[in-house]
């Protein structure tokens, strides 16, 4: 995959005078946009964990009073359940969950508890998708959510919405970075659809991120890879 690089002392300065409400912006050297925690390649990928306010089914098979039962975390991710009481199922995956449920009630006396547990209904994880989409709005973030189904979620772009200029602004190790993506590109198979975190704002077309990345665009008027920077609101 090819890089459109410039560096940052050449740019930095008309770069400035493209940013939205005092932001500047700051093209990287980069192929992709890194995960919030800076994972790139492989290392990118997302697994659901369980928040606050999460609706769960569990069921323990034999147990009728645990026989698909729906639950809802509190604030804390914590769900109570007969015999095993409270449990703290916070920041853990669904697979995780199911074998602390399980030692919980093997710790309640139930012998070899058969359980499963699966996720009924996201509130705490989100991801956000704006701008020229059928539907705007916040979306639930489940494992393996990538640009285009979260552009599916929201019932597709519009008839105006502009496909190569898809802006994902991301928080990566505490600092704002941005990405430019051409969607007709992706559905081409030009380059890879890139992969969705919570807390991610997605922008299809809007004219503030267009401006946000104007001159990113004119220097690139056929990329074939993500357009990545850094914002700084300083």
């Amino acid at each position: 995959m090819a890089l459109l690089s410039m560096s940052v002392a050449g740019c930095a300065d008309s770069l400035s005078k493209g940013g939205i409400g005092g932001s500047n912006v700051t093209r990287v050297e980069a192929s992709e946009l890194p995960g919030p925690q800076g994972q790139t390649g492989e290392a990118q990928g997302y697994v659901y964990r369980i928040g606050a306010y999460d609706k769960l089914i569990v069921d323990v098979l034999g147990i009728e009073q645990l026989s698909d039962r729906r639950v809802t975390a509190d604030s804390s991710g914590i769900i109570t359940l007969p015999v095993a009481g409270p449990i703290d199922l916070n920041n853990l995956t669904i697979a995780e969950a199911t074998e602390r449920v399980t030692q919980q009630l093997r710790a309640g006396h139930m012998r070899n508890p058969r359980v499963a547990v699966n996720l009924e209904e996201s509130v705490s994880r989100f991801v956000t998708i704006d701008g020229e989409v059928e539907q705007p709005g916040n979306y639930p973030m489940v494992g393996g959510m990538t640009l285009m189904r979260g552009v599916a979620a929201a019932k597709g772009a519009t008839d105006f919405a502009k496909l190569r200029e898809v802006v994902i602004h991301r928080t990566v190790n505490g600092q704002s970075m941005i990405a430019l993506y051409d969607l007709a590109a992706i559905r081409r198979g030009t380059y890879a659809d890139p992969i969705l975190y919570p807390n991610d704002i997605v922008v299809i077309g809007d004219s503030p991120s267009r401006r946000l990345l104007q001159q990113l665009v004119t220097i690139a008027p056929l990329f074939i890879s993500p357009l990545v920077a850094v914002l700084d609101n300083r």
